[in-house]
């Protein structure tokens, strides 16, 4: 397949500069539908471009929302809530889960008639178990082709037998994205009484939710975290737009340029990364820390970090990566360089 034989990469001596990261996937488009929710507009800077936003995007002004596009930023009034009488429409929305599972779960409680639609990939991902909770509650979803796969048709529900909602299940050892779009739903239902949501079994996806629960926050929405097994949407919870907000870079991309500045800076400025802070509401921010204890000298402000060799060589350290996911490879590459 390839000519050339072997590629011999000679050592790195040095390395110095800036990057700037662009912004998380997951977080542009959890920030898209929540300033799309909300009452008022809001200005967002540093939004991600890519298919998943795009899709998203569109989704966006075919259910009602007015968005204006600037040269670094995008301006989003939102729908306060509740959508033109009479909405109807074909969501198309490629192979987008971030897209797709969120708006399901916004749609059905904001009543309308949707179908949702992606290429065939998007019919191969699993999203019974959201339905399955919103269907709990009354909402009104039906597959269109294989059960517990999109696509799906989102019709107006009837929540008259479910005036006293009981607690909504959702498994924990499932993507992350399920209950993701319930918290981020449900705050439309939450108008008359407190909102449960139970977890059944472990949740294994702590630090995406937490993503999740700021956000919401920043948006008006405060869920009560009861040990990660619990949480609640208080009664008369309402979406309100924070203004302007800026979308983080993605903390775990930013983790190569970590370990870059840690393993190979010459000692003088080292590498910056600019568009993630170490107050990143990420997960993935505390491959900072695990970076620090093996050496590396990080200085960090709003939405930049500066990292430069420390202690050398690197110094060995015993962690449980579950936290850091999507960062773990990254310390195993560091580790080649440790004592």
């Amino acid at each position: 397949m390839f000519k050339t034989e072997f590629l011999d990469i000679p050592p790195l001596a040095s390395a110095g500069g800036e990057v700037r990261l662009p912004g998380s996937k997951s977080i542009s488009n959890r920030v898209l539908l929540l300033a799309a929710l909300s009452e008022g507009t809001t200005v967002v800077h540093d939004l991600l471009d890519s298919d998943d936003t795009r899709v998203m995007l569109t989704a966006l002004e075919q259910i009602g929302c007015v968005l204006e596009r600037g040269a670094t930023t995008l301006r989003i009034t939102g729908i306060a809530g509740a959508l033109p009488a009479g909405t109807k429409a074909e969501l198309f929305l490629g192979n987008a889960g971030t897209a797709m599972r969120p708006l399901t779960a916004a749609l059905s409680l904001l009543g309308g008639d949707f179908t949702m639609l992606g290429v065939p990939r998007m019919y191969e991902r699993p999203i019974g178990d959201l339905v399955d909770g919103l269907r709990q509650i009354g909402c009104s979803i039906d597959y269109l082709g294989n059960p517990g796969y999109p696509p799906l048709r989102i019709t107006p529900a009837d929540f008259s037998a479910h005036a006293q909602q009981p607690p909504i299940q959702v498994r924990g050892d499932v993507s992350s994205q399920f209950l993701t779009s319930l918290l981020m739903a449900l705050p439309l239902r939450a108008a008359q009484q407190d909102i449960h949501i139970e977890v059944v079994g472990e949740l294994i996806s702590k630090p995406y939710i937490h993503i999740t629960l700021e956000l919401l926050a920043r948006f008006g929405i405060a869920v009560k975290n009861d040990n990660w097994q619990r949480f609640t949407i208080p009664a008369g919870s309402r979406y309100r737009s924070p203004g302007d907000i800026h979308v983080e870079a993605d903390a775990s991309s930013a983790s190569y340029f970590i370990a870059l500045g840690a393993i190979a800076a010459d000692g003088s400025a080292g590498v910056r990364i600019l568009g993630v802070g170490a107050q990143s509401i990420q997960g993935d921010i505390r491959f900072v820390e695990a970076a620090q204890a093996m050496g590396a000298q990080v200085d960090s402000g709003p939405n930049w970090l500066q990292v430069r060799r420390g202690r050398w060589p690197l110094q060995a350290i015993d962690l449980d990566c579950n936290h850091i996911p999507d960062a773990a490879m990254t310390l195993a590459v560091m580790a080649l360089y440790a004592e």
